[in-house]
Formats: C-alpha cells, structure tokens, sequence
C-alpha cells in the first residue's frame, strides 16, 4: 500500500521530469502549469481543497465549481514578498502628476464651463482658488506667472551661515513656471508701472512635483507632498514648503522701493537695532541673494516691514494705508517662508523673530509680538549665543551679529519684566557672551577686526552702555522678586540694602565714561527746573515741531539723522528708568528695616528723578526723540505716572515737586502725539493698552 507521502494530490505541482505536456512554449502549456501551481478563486476564497476531474484539462472545472454551479476561475495574482518599490511608486505618481498637470494646461485654453454643468475637477489645486474673496492674507492674494530666467551664478561668500551656500544648487533654474505669491499684493500705485509677464493670468499647480525639488529642512517630507497635490481638492491648504522657494523683491513691491525702505532702516532704525552687518547684507541685496535663498528673502522681507511701521510717513511716497498694507504684505511674506525653516536654527531666525516682534509692537498686536520675541530668544538660546564659548570656530561678522542680536534680546526682556511684571528670560547669571565689539560694521571682516579710526566713536557704542544700564536692571529685578518671594531679615536685610545702594552708585555714574558723542549737552543743571520748561507756548510749540517732523517731507531731517542724538534720548532716559527702580526699592528695604521712612527725603528723591528726567528731554532735540518712537514713550510714561501718584499721595510735598511732575506730564503730552503719529491705523489713536510691550528696541 503506497504511503501518504508518495500519494499524488490533484492540485499538487507535477514534477518537471513528469510533466507530460509539451515544452513548446505553447499557451495551453502555460495555462496548465499556472493551474497547476494555485487553487481556483472560488476554493481559495472558502479555504478548501480544489480537486478537478481532470487536472490535464486546462478548460475542465473543479468538483465544487460544479456542485455550485458557479465559474471556476484563476485570476487571483500572489503578491510579491518584502517592502514595496517605493522608487517605482515614485515614479508612477511623478508621471502620474506631470500627465495631469500637462491637461490642466492644455483645458486652460478652452471655454470656461458652467459650475451647474460640470463637477469641479479634483485635479491638482490652483492658486486661482486663493483668490481675494476666500483668503484675507495679502500675501495669498496671488495672481500667477513665471520668472524670467535668471543666469544661474555662484553664490558669493555669506554672513549669515544658514546653509544658504548651498541652497541654490538644489533648485532647478529660476526660469522654470514659479508661482508669484506675493503679485496681487502690490499697491494699486506700484501695479500701474510694472509691466505684467503674458503669462501671468494663466493658473498653475502649487509646485512642480519633483524629489529634486525636496529641500525642506524637517525630514525632507513636504516637497514630496506636491507629487500628491494632483489630487487634492482645489480648497486644500498648501504645505509649508510651498513657499520656502527663490522669491524677488519685485514680486511685493518695486525693488527701488524696497531699496528706498533698506536705506531708511540703515539711517533711522539701524543706530538702536544694529543687528545686521550693513557691508554683507547690501552686498547680498545686490547680488539678488534673495532669489536663491528664501530665508534671506525672509530677512529683507522683515527688515522692510519693521522699518515701515518706524519711520515717519513723510520719509516715504504713500500713503498711510498703503504704508500700513506694504508692512503686512512683508511680514506674512516672511513668516510664511521662515516657520518652514526652522530646522536646523540659525541667527538669521532669531534677526527675522526680532524684527517680527518690533512690528508686531508698533501695530499694537500685543499677543503676538510677545509670541515673535519667545520664538527669538528660545532660538538665541538654542544657538547658544549667551554663551561666549559658541562663539569659537564662527567668522568674525557672525560672531557680532551674534553678540549685538543677543544683546538686543537682554534689553528687550528686562524692558518687559519691569513695565509688564513678567518673569525674566535671559538672565544674567546665565549670561557669559561679550559685549560686541566697538567697531562700525566697515571695520568687520569675517576673518579679522580692522582698527576704528582715532576719534570716531562706533555707532555700536549707543547698544553696549544701554546693554550695560539693563545688566543692572536685571541685577535688581532678580533680587526684588527672590525677595517678594521670601523676604529678608536681621542682618540679610542689611546686607540687602547695602547691595542695592551699591546698585543705585553704579547706575548713576553708569554714562559717566560714555564717549563724547553720547554725553548729554544739558542746557541747565540737573535737578534745576526753568520756568520756560512748562505753559502753552511751549507745547504748541512741541506740537508744531512734531507735526512738522512727521507730515512734511521738506522739514529738516539733520537732528533725526544724527545717530548718537537719538541714542542720547534712549540711554539717559533708560538709566533714569533703572535709577527710579532702584530707589523705589531702596525705599522699600528701609521701611521694613526701621519700621518707616523719612517722607522728606523721598520726595526730594521724587521730584530730583522728575527734574533729571524733564531736563534730559529738553536737552535733546524733539527730532531725535521722536525718532526713538513709542518705545521710549513708554519707559517716560512708566515713570512719569508713578511719580505723579506718589506726589498726589504726599501731603507734605514741596510745591516744587509738584511743578516737575506737572511739566513732566505736560511734556508726556507731546511723547504721546509722537506715538500716535507712528499708528497706521487712522481708526486708532494714540491710547495703549496695559499688555502692550513697551521698549522693544533698547
């Protein structure tokens, strides 16, 4: 008797020596040897044997197809084992993609089809669907054409090392179909000179659905997301990566405007804010680096809308509300391109974040502006830039860029821990980065530090004495909240009070070796009130002079223009700030240490910060404090209005007293005519609220 294992099985394979049919290649041949080899679709579906009555027979049915009386069919394909082609897939979708954009193009010349007649196509989404009614984002209000070609050219040296260098080389040519993001955003005054592409109505895709394409730094996931864009709905919102691509400056607004609004930044906002290196950026501007780099096209994209909303309208031919929608135009252009950055961190981030967070605070976006500066000083912090020791190995322009940025973000937080009560961010115990180098940006090469001439004081000067006034500032601050939390006593609060009176020395002589061109020209001594100082025609006076400074273009610019003019009004009043902190709490350590305080001697200490303060705001021109902006109404206005409740609040007050805090509010009168000035906003007026961030540039 034969064993089971030698039993021949119906739909077991025959083996090749006994194969019986003929080795022609003929089809019935194939077609046995494939039946031969699998179960018919029927039994493999119920999982039982398939058993023919004659398994030669390449047309015969199985029993149970029979008993069923259904076909017997062999379609079923076994899957190949393992991870599937992926190149292949690619490949498919790639050409998949490119044969409906190609029909896209070709159905853009034919007649437009009733909606009621025709579903919306499904195929790759156009930005026509991002038109002006759905969206409210100018930047998204696009009108679509292509480039012209651009020669492609070997990126010159940078000074931002944001892996721009090799940026470029990943892109196919500029004279590919690009998508203008930003067309429809221009100016109906700037759109009547520029001449429009023939090209420009004509709808395209987002992007051209290529792994080449593929240099978003995060994974290097979302440019292969266009491949899959052929098939979303046209109402699908685009990835990040979409606009991290080369833009131009055209594409927002003329260039020579733009050039107009770089060079306004480097004569009035660079002396507070001198966080780009001028010599590399105008070179790079120039050069068109922009049109290879998207984050660089970020930087220039938040410098100019920072720079709007900072100068006074009458430096610039529009008009507010187009001021105000060139501003916005800019900034979404920048955030647009720089969240999809942000791997790996770069300075030029924390540049971008930081002007970001000066815009925001100049339109009154108090939220915002505080979540722009979270992002600047968590990525400064990420770099290490507190740190000297992140400094090695870096060229000479970043490592200044570095520092003055740094610094930058100190001043701006100890400003919002004092004015808003918050906690504070970059400490200075955890701080070991320099100040920056007392150098113009002439004098900065990437591999050495070239000699200041004798005698001509560095406009980074103004940034390092303030740096200096807001390190004590910190000092005092930490000490006032450790204290709140748990308050000294005995012998601690003595040696509490004699840190904080050496505080109030330092401060005090903290400008006493400022170089001559910060040194304040004081028309009268300090604590000496002139009678001159307060009445009508003083402010209308002030008023006229202010008027003058923001609504005509012909007015004489030479005190605005003077940098260390400007940074007078932002250094004396800053320390006066700090020296008013320090005695407040002074003053408060005496009281819980002997029980009370000598009232006179407050108020003395009162109206001597009051008259100072008057004093330091008539010694500079009203130009140059106009030209410091609403920043430093802000830090006047913090101590002016303690100081008026502290003289309301003492019976005993010398009338002397009270006529400094009355001129001292007079003349706040004329700070807040310079604020309301710098609103692009006509329904607002010169109000702010109790959460705005004062003091964003230091």
């Amino acid at each position: 008797m034969p064993s089971a294992r030698t039993k021949k099985e119906p739909n077991s394979p025959t083996p090749p020596s006994d194969d019986p049919s003929p080795k022609d290649g003929s089809e019935n041949s194939k077609i046995k040897r494939k039946r031969q080899s699998q179960s018919c679709d029927a039994c493999r579906a119920r999982k039982v044997r398939c058993a023919r009555e004659n398994p030669d027979d390449p047309k015969g049915s199985c029993k149970h197809c029979i008993t069923l009386g259904i076909p017997c069919t062999y379609d079923y394909q076994p899957k190949k084992r393992g991870p599937p082609n992926l190149y292949l897939r690619r490949l498919q979708e790639a050409a998949a993609a490119a044969a409906a954009q190609h029909e896209n193009q070709n159905g853009a010349e034919l007649p437009p089809r009733s909606p009621s007649s025709t579903s919306q196509s499904a195929t790759s989404p156009t930005l026509g669907a991002l038109s002006p009614s759905s969206q409210t984002s100018p930047f998204l209000e696009s009108s679509l054409g292509s480039l012209p070609p651009v020669q492609p050219s070997a990126l010159p040296p940078s000074r931002y090392p944001i892996a721009a260098d090799g940026f470029h080389s990943q892109f196919p040519p500029l004279s590919m179909s690009v998508p203008n993001s930003f067309g429809n955003s221009r100016l109906p005054e700037m759109q009547n000179g520029m001449a429009r592409s023939p090209g420009r109505d004509i709808e395209q895709p987002y992007g051209t659905p290529s792994d080449q394409f593929s240099t978003y730094p995060l994974h290097n996931w979302s440019y292969k997301q266009h491949q899959a864009l052929s098939v979303m709905p046209p109402s699908a919102i685009p990835p990040l990566s979409y606009y991290y691509r080369p833009h131009r400056l055209e594409d927002v607004a003329p260039r020579d405007t733009i050039l107009l609004i770089i060079a306004l930044f480097f004569d009035f906002v660079y002396p507070l804010t001198p966080c780009v290196h001028k010599p590399s950026f105008m070179a790079d501007v120039h050069s068109r680096r922009e049109e290879r780099d998207p984050l660089f096209f970020a930087l220039v994209m938040s410098t100019v809308a920072s720079t709007l909303v900072q100068v006074p309208r009458s430096y610039l031919p529009m008009e507010r509300h187009a001021v105000r929608k060139l501003a916005q135009t800019c900034h979404e252009a920048s955030r647009h391109i720089s969240v999809a950055s942000y791997d790996p961190p770069t300075s030029m981030h924390v540049v971008i974040r930081y002007f970001d967070c000066v815009y925001h605070f100049c339109e009154g976006h108090d939220a915002t502006q505080h979540a722009a500066f979270g992002e600047a000083a968590h990525i400064a912090v990420t770099l290490r830039m507190h740190e000297e020791s992140s400094y090695e190995g870096l060229d000479l322009i970043e490592c200044e860029v570095r520092r003055r940025t740094f610094w930058l973000l100190f001043g701006a937080d100890k400003s919002m821990s004092i004015l808003l009560g918050r906690p504070i961010c970059l400490r200075d115990e955890d701080t070991t980065c320099n100040f920056p180098r007392e150098l113009d940006d002439e004098y900065i090469t990437p591999s050495a530090y070239l000699p200041q001439p004798h005698g001509k004081t560095a406009i980074v000067s103004g940034l390092n004495y303030t740096s200096r006034i807001f390190a004590l500032l910190g000092e005092i601050l930490v000490r006032i909240r450790v204290d709140k939390r748990s308050p000294p006593q005995g012998q601690f609060l003595t040696a509490r009070l004699e840190e904080v009176q050496a505080l109030h020395s330092r401060i005090v002589a903290a400008l006493a070796h400022a170089p001559e061109p910060l040194r304040l020209k004081q028309a009268h001594g300090l604590s000496q009130i002139p009678a001159e100082y307060g009445g009508a025609g003083f402010r209308q006076a002030a008023f006229t002079e202010v008027k003058d400074f923001f609504d005509n273009p012909n007015a004489s610019r030479a005190n605005a223009l003077n940098p260390f003019l400007v940074m007078q009004a932002n250094l004396y009043v800053t320390q006066q700030l700090v020296r008013f902190v320090i005695e407040q709490y002074r003053d408060e350590l005496i009281t819980s240490l002997r029980g009370n305080v000598d009232e006179h001697r407050v108020a003395e200490d009162r109206e001597a910060v009051a008259s100072d303060l008057l004093n330091i705001l008539h010694s500079i021109p009203i130009q140059s404090i106009a030209t410091n902006g609403p920043s430093l109404v802000h830090k006047v206005r913090f101590v002016a209005s303690t100081l008026l409740d502290a003289v309301r609040k003492a019976e005993t007050a010398p009338a002397s007293a009270a006529r400094a805090h009355a001129y001292l509010w007079d003349f706040l009168s004329i700070l807040s005519e310079i604020e309301r000035n710098y609103l692009l906003d006509d329904d607002r007026d010169g109000t702010s609220t109790d959460t705005g961030m004062p003091l964003m540039t230091n």
